[in-house]
This record gives structure tokens, C-alpha cells and sequence, in this order.
């Protein structure tokens, strides 16, 4: 094969739709629109509408709230905390950090944070310094030994 050989494979690539030339085209006249008004124009969005009745997102009720600024935490499972101890990427004898988690490869950046969950086992006694863990999370780690000391909530008034 030589270089002035070179093909796509073949159905790789397709012609571009040329629209409106003639009807011979098949997509000529309407140009695949199907038929006249305001949808066969360019610019329209009438999703939603029903021909002047009250629209049925407006019929429903509100429900919920959304968070204006949620927090984004790293979620990290006890299992891979254990795979990290035993690949000798997190020393378990210093505490665990979200710093230290980024260095050890477990999480690629810090965020709002690490999350702390129960999937999985943990062997070795470990301390985290962490944001935030579930409750399961914290008694496997006490079971295994470790602690979990999280950031002081500030107290309500």
C-alpha cells in the first residue's frame, strides 16, 4: 500500500444534506420540514406550547428546592482506602487527608473535600481527617482500630 492509496474505510463518510435543489432530490419543496407555518421556519421553539391552553408545566404544582450552592465532595469507599494501604500508596500510620489521597492517586483533586463511605472492608488502623463520613463508615474504621475526626460544625443560635 502506498501513501496516494489511502482511502476511508468504506460508509465512513457521508455527502452533507443539500436541501431546496429540486425535487429529483427527494428533499426539496419543504426540505424534509414536511409542511408550511411557523415550524418550517428557522428559529422556532414552541416546545410546550398547547395552542394557548394553560401549558402543562404551568398547570402542575411547584414541588422542592434546589441547593443554591452545593458542596462537591470526592466520594471514597472504605474498600478503596484498604486497596491503597495495600498497595503501599497511603501510609496508614500518618493520618489520611484529602491532601494525601491526591498524592496516594485515590482521588485526582481536593474539591469541597472527601466523603467517607461503608462499601467495602478496612483492615488497617487508619485515622482520616476528613469533611465528612457515614455513620457506617465511622464504626467500620473504629472497629478496625482507626479514628475519624471530622471538621466542628459551628453551633446553631
Amino acid at each position: 500500500m502506498k501513501l496516494n492509496e489511502l482511502r476511508d474505510k468504506e460508509g465512513a463518510t457521508q455527502s452533507r444534506k443539500r436541501v431546496g435543489r429540486g425535487i429529483g432530490s427527494g428533499l426539496g419543496k419543504t426540505g424534509g420540514r414536511g409542511v408550511k407555518g411557523q415550524k418550517s421556519r428557522s428559529g422556532v421553539s414552541i416546545n410546550g406550547f398547547e395552542g394557548g391552553q394553560m401549558p402543562l408545566y404551568r398547570r402542575l404544582p411547584k414541588r422542592g428546592f434546589k441547593v443554591p450552592f452545593p458542596k462537591d465532595f470526592n466520594i471514597v469507599s472504605l474498600a478503596r482506602i484498604q486497596q491503597a494501604v495495600d498497595a503501599k500508596k497511603l501510609d496508614a500510620k500518618k493520618p489520611v487527608t484529602a491532601e494525601a489521597l491526591v498524592e496516594a492517586g485515590v482521588i485526582r483533586r481536593v474539591r469541597d473535600g472527601v466523603r467517607l463511605l461503608a462499601d467495602g472492608e478496612l483492615k488497617a488502623k487508619v485515622t482520616f481527617e476528613i469533611a465528612g463520613a457515614s455513620k457506617a463508615a465511622i464504626e467500620k474504621v473504629e472497629k478496625a482500630g482507626g479514628s475519624v475526626k471530622l471538621p466542628e460544625k459551628p453551633a446553631a443560635e
